[in-house]
């Protein structure tokens, strides 16, 4: 079986809208530095690198299904200019209310991912930079790796740092 490492997209792969908006335009899709060189750091290391973030904006009518669709697409496509290849995204278009299988903190995108990329959840790291992206991963089996951007928190994630290339180098190094 394969092992991978879960991405959460805002936040983790490119800086977040400012609150309380969602990135519904490319031109609000900042990648974070490091981004491409840990997403190709990881491929060396033989894991799949999967997207899988909760997309409130489609249930509040800010983006259509196929609009984040054309989004994703260009992300994929920029990151894979600079070699950095994410092999598949999962995406939860749902509200809060009521609840889903999918949207994080429940496990669903994972534990999907996992049936169609024979990914071994023992094996793999959910990363992402909220308490929900971290308890869907551990609700899925997977260890954890916690993103905090500037000021250091207190978190239950197996490892954290304030940079997915940061974060990176601390998987790689659980491998040794």
């Amino acid at each position: 079986m394969a092992k991978a490492v879960f991405l959460d997209r805002d936040g983790v792969i490119n800086r977040k809208a400012d609150a309380p908006g969602y990135i519904t335009r490319w031109e609000q899709m900042h990648i974070l530095p490091g981004v491409a060189e840990a997403i190709s750091l990881l491929h060396s290391a033989d894991y799949r690198v999967l997207m899988v973030t909760n997309q409130r904006c489609v249930a509040k009518g800010l983006i259509s299904i196929a609009d984040l669709g054309h989004l994703h697409e260009r992300l994929l496509t920029t990151l894979a200019q600079s070699g950095a290849i994410i092999d598949a995204i999962y995406f939860c278009p749902h509200d809060i209310e009521p609840p889903c299988s999918c949207r994080k903190p429940a496990p669903g995108m994972l534990l999907e991912a996992a049936r169609e990329h024979g990914i071994a959840l023992s094996q793999s790291w959910m990363v992402g930079d909220s308490d929900s992206d971290i308890e869907a991963g551990k609700r899925a089996g997977c260890k954890t790796g916690q993103i905090w951007g500037g000021q250091a928190q207190l978190s239950s994630a197996d490892l954290t740092a304030p940079s997915l290339i940061e974060l990176t180098h601390k998987i790689l190094l659980q491998r040794a």
